[in-house]
């Protein structure tokens, strides 16, 4: 089950979720979550059909809410599947792309928004800015951050940094009363200041990625490199970079001199795009607390506290 025949039916490849795919969808999303999984291998099943593609495999290391099927188009051109929960971060997916047109980020070839299905083109897979070094990485990160930060076309679907940080800080104060978050409640109040300090004086508007990182940013063939995975948002472009200050946060941790190693890529990331170094330095701080605190809520205890050691060394 799961490829397609010459006659345009489905055959017999297995598309059975991933496990990781299965585990994160579970841990996060509850009883909703299952229920997706459930459906999940007849829902991708149908758009293989629908769409006629040929599935090559199931990519096991895809993604934490969509599963990735590498396949091919009815031209035989090759093509990537996906099938992801549709939630407040992930419904403007499509748009994104459609706006970007494949400038700075992978191309949208069909969609049925609704459902979460994307077919996208090939890239790379197994090739992302990871596999670079760590100078080369943020490099090429910025270079492509910058093609993707343009105006949003009128009327735009988007939401806003003030609106999707409105809730994160809601959810955030919640959290800040119980007992596993005491340790952080000094650096969540400071976070939620933070938060309030920079929307009143919010100094621009651009379409942004919303989850930028380099494994989020994959090698092409029409481009050296290319955004997947935008959970789009429209706001100022220190937001975006606050992902980027923090990433390869482990290595980042275990070097000597952490918190000023810390505090110089924030500077140089700033410098280099030309963004205010504490506005970049207030997202990251935020965004570092509100994910740090959400892992804990889930029980991820060691990434949790080291986002907040991170948000800390800021």
């Amino acid at each position: 089950m799961g490829s397609v025949a010459d006659d345009g039916r489905p055959g017999r490849v297995d598309l059975a979720p991933p496990e990781r795919l299965a585990r994160t969808v579970a841990a996060w999303e509850g009883e909703a979550g299952l229920q997706w999984l459930e459906r999940l291998p007849g829902q991708v099943a149908g758009y293989l059909e629908r769409w006629r593609l040929t599935p090559e495999r199931v990519f096991a290391a895809g993604g934490q809410i969509s599963m990735i099927v590498l396949v091919r188009a009815e031209d035989g051109s090759p093509a990537v599947l996906k099938v992801g929960m549709v939630n407040r971060e992930t419904a403007q997916e499509h748009a994104a792309l459609a706006h970007w047109d494949g400038r700075g980020a992978v191309r949208l070839l069909q969609a049925d928004a609704e459902r979460g299905a994307l077919l996208l083109e090939r890239l790379q897979a197994d090739v992302s800015l990871r596999s670079l070094a760590e100078a080369r990485a943020m490099l090429e990160a910025e270079a492509v951050l910058q093609r993707l930060w343009v105006p949003p076309a009128g009327g735009h679907p988007f939401t806003s940094v003030a609106e999707y940080t409105e809730y994160l800080a809601g959810t955030l104060r919640e959290r800040r009363d119980r007992d596993w978050a005491a340790d952080a409640r000094p650096l969540i109040d400071e976070a939620l200041a933070l938060r309030d300090e920079l929307l009143a004086s919010a100094p621009e508007e651009f379409l942004l990625h919303g989850d930028y990182h380099h494994g989020n940013v994959l090698a092409g063939e029409r481009m050296a490199w290319l955004a997947i995975d935008p959970k789009p948002l429209v706001g100022e472009r220190a937001y975006d970079l606050a992902w980027l200050a923090r990433d390869r946060l482990s290595t980042l941790a275990a070097q000597p001199g952490s918190r000023s190693a810390a505090r110089r890529r924030v500077a140089k990331l700033a410098s280099a795009l030309d963004v205010d170094p504490e506005r970049l330095r207030g997202w990251a701080l935020f965004r570092s607390v509100e994910a740090g605190v959400w892992s804990l809520s889930v029980g991820d205890r060691e990434p949790g506290e080291l986002l907040l050691e991170f948000a800390g060394w800021l």
